[in-house]
């Protein structure tokens, strides 16, 4: 027994130093090149994803890089703590002066001021500002230096496109917001990279982005090559087909797209690192191609909050052939993932020019907050940080779209606010009736009519607070610092609900709290003859809003649409009840992409002619409405079974 145990201690001792001599153990390294470029900043992700290319070849293998080390960043070493100065934001909030522009300015610069104009962020003076934001010139013209420089301090200079003129002054302690800038002069956390945006992109709403399915279908092409004149050429699954340097001899297969036509149809799109890609990067971007980035000198747009590992990939040029058979062996899960993902930031982020000067600014508020004001959730999962406000809150759980993800839902009660305008008839039957919901926190009154309220009110087992409101339809949207639950039941005064209406409703909304649930429903259609959009209730199995005069919501939407919203739409929503109406769903379908949910109770009421839905759709760029024809009922809901089996019994009037 102990010869055959000293056999095998000197047969494993002799295997261990073979193994040394042959050299195995570095073989045994994962092929991921010792250095990026030179002088990458270290934020910037790694090329190559260890599940993506776990073995292909030792780093020793690779060719070296001939590449001269880049320049150093522009204004030597300013960041954001030595070159801006947050006291000037008072209360930590971010105000922004626009520097008047010399001579004519195109419809691009006219459409960039109307919407840093309507936004939260705009001041009208410099004084109260703490940010100076100055335009690119147009094309050919160089910008003077703007008044009040001071050496660029609490500046931010906006380029929306590559090659902007040469500067005639220093930049000095500015911030640039370039689109497409290079790794070798962007300096991270202090400038922003924008995206390269097409001359003709949107001014607001934009368009969604092209992804019919998630899943690539059988007759997609597997890749869509970058080609240098602006176009896209499809390949298969081929490994071996060559991109766009030559160096191959197969036939690229046919060429798809040119410039200005449509997007890339094809699950990757490759995407080479030199040279201006990065129009090509939003392309695919808009048609839900996962970009495939080979050793990019270009910054990622917004790469300081958004994580790109979720919707791109990153790799190394000189691995081209492995990349292509990994791109191949990718499980159908990781495709499905990047490409909702990148339909996502699509979505909140580049979609639009409004979208893109939002996020610029929002970055440099989260910078004027800290590194809590927006997790990187907040930014990386639907709707995005530019609908999750920090004013708010910082934490997820406290807004209405997370839940589902952390596998929780909204505990708690509801608040009822009662909106009350002319004739001021107190609703003493309504009170009654939600008072008794066994949910039910608080009964909150918006008296906004002429007539004084009522000095006496009806004894109620909950709390009842009597609001003053200022006789606007609006009024009931504000956030009202009375409310202290998340869910709020929006009622009229002319509501007429029961009590178990009332509690099956909030049951309902604890499993949808992203949503709108409500009683009584309007439908949205395109009316031919008009050219417009138009809205009705006759639509009996169809539905797209449903009316606040009796519905349950979100407290955060108060906050949103008070804060966020230009005030062209909220003095819209003040010309009439139907309007409000309208501009709560709108909102609510725009943040969340989703119809809201109809519960049994309330008659239908056909709404009053108002042609304020066509000026909220021009407002927002698009119709956010989605069309459902889903209703949910309790279980056993009018079936022939004994009303002893049923909660909520009085549901089903004769």
């Amino acid at each position: 027994m102990q010869s055959w145990r000293r056999k095998s201690l000197w047969l494993a001792l002799s295997a261990s130093w073979l193994l040394v001599l042959l050299r195995v153990f570095p073989l045994l390294r994962l092929a991921v090149p010792t250095r990026p470029w030179a002088g990458a900043p270290q934020g910037w992700p790694r090329w190559l994803d260890a599940e993506l290319l776990p073995h292909f070849s030792q780093p020793g293998e690779l060719p070296k890089d001939d590449l001269q080390p880049p320049r150093g960043p522009r204004g030597g070493s300013c960041d954001w703590g030595s070159c801006f100065d947050v006291s000037k934001c008072r209360g930590g909030r971010l105000k922004v002066f626009v520097q008047p522009v010399a001579g004519p300015i195109s419809d691009a610069h006219r459409g960039i001021l109307a919407s840093i104009e309507s936004s939260r962020y705009h001041s009208v003076s410099p004084d109260e500002a703490c940010l100076l934001l100055g335009l690119e010139a147009p094309a050919g013209e160089c910008s003077p230096v703007p008044p009040q420089w001071n050496g660029g301090r609490n500046h931010l200079v906006l380029s929306l496109h590559p090659a902007f003129c040469p500067q005639t002054f220093q930049l000095g302690q500015a911030m640039v917001a370039k689109a497409g800038p290079t790794v070798d002069t962007f300096r991270p956390g202090f400038d922003v990279a924008l995206p390269l945006l097409p001359e003709a992109h949107p001014l607001r709403g934009g368009a969604p982005g092209q992804l019919g399915q998630h899943s690539p279908h059988p007759g997609v092409p597997l890749l869509a090559l970058a080609e240098e004149r602006g176009g896209w050429r499809t390949a298969g699954a081929d490994s071996s087909a060559c991109p766009w340097d030559g160096r191959c001899e197969q036939d690229r297969g046919p060429e798809q797209t040119h410039p200005g036509a449509t997007l890339p149809n094809a699950t990757f799109c490759l995407i080479p690192g030199h040279g201006p890609d990065a129009l090509h990067f939003l392309q695919a971007l808009q048609a839900g191609c996962i970009p495939v980035l080979l050793s990019p000198r270009w910054e990622l747009p917004f790469s300081e909050v958004i994580d790109w590992t979720k919707a791109a990939i990153v790799a190394d040029e000189r691995l081209l052939f492995q990349v292509l058979t990994a791109l191949q062996e990718m499980p159908p899960t990781r495709v499905l993932a990047l490409r909702q993902q990148t339909q996502f930031l699509w979505d909140a982020y580049f979609s639009s020019v409004e979208k893109v000067i939002h996020t610029t600014l929002e970055i440099i508020q989260d910078r004027i907050f800290g590194a809590s004001a927006h997790p990187s959730l907040l930014w990386n999962s639907p709707p995005g940080a530019l609908l999750a406000l920090p004013t708010f809150s910082t934490s997820p759980l406290d807004f209405p779209f997370y839940h589902l993800q952390r596998g929780s839902r909204p505990t708690g009660r509801f608040s009822a606010l009662i909106w009350v305008g002319d004739p001021g008839q107190p609703p003493l039957n309504l009170i009654q009736a939600v008072a008794g919901s066994q949910h039910c926190a608080q009964i909150l009154v918006l008296w906004s009519s002429e007539k004084p309220p009522p000095l006496r009110w009806p004894k109620t087992a909950v709390p009842l607070t009597v609001l003053a409101g200022q006789r606007k339809a609006s009024d009931r949207f504000l956030p009202h610092t009375a409310i202290s639950t998340d869910a709020i039941l929006s009622l009229d005064a002319h509501s007429s609900l029961t009590t178990s209406e009332v509690d099956f409703a909030f049951v309902v909304w604890q499993s949808f709290p992203e949503r709108m649930v409500g009683f009584l429903t309007w439908s949205h259609f395109w009316d031919e003859a008009r050219g417009g959009w138009g809205y009705t209730a006759e639509r009996a199995n169809e539905f797209s809003m449903v009316l606040t005069s009796a519905a349950f919501y979100h407290r955060y939407y108060h906050t949103l649409l008070t804060h966020s919203l230009p005030e062209a739409l909220r003095t819209l929503a003040d010309e009439a009840p139907t309007c409000a109406d309208i501009l709560m769903n709108f909102l609510v379908a725009a943040v969340t992409k989703l119809p809201p949910i109809k519960t049994p109770g309330g008659p239908e009421s056909q709404p009053p002619a108002q042609d304020c839905i066509n000026q909220m759709a021009a407002e927002f760029g698009s119709m956010p409405l989605v069309s459902s024809r889903l209703r949910l009922d309790p279980v056993l809901f009018k079936d022939p079974v004994s009303v002893l089996r049923k909660k909520y019994r009085s549901l089903e009037k004769p």
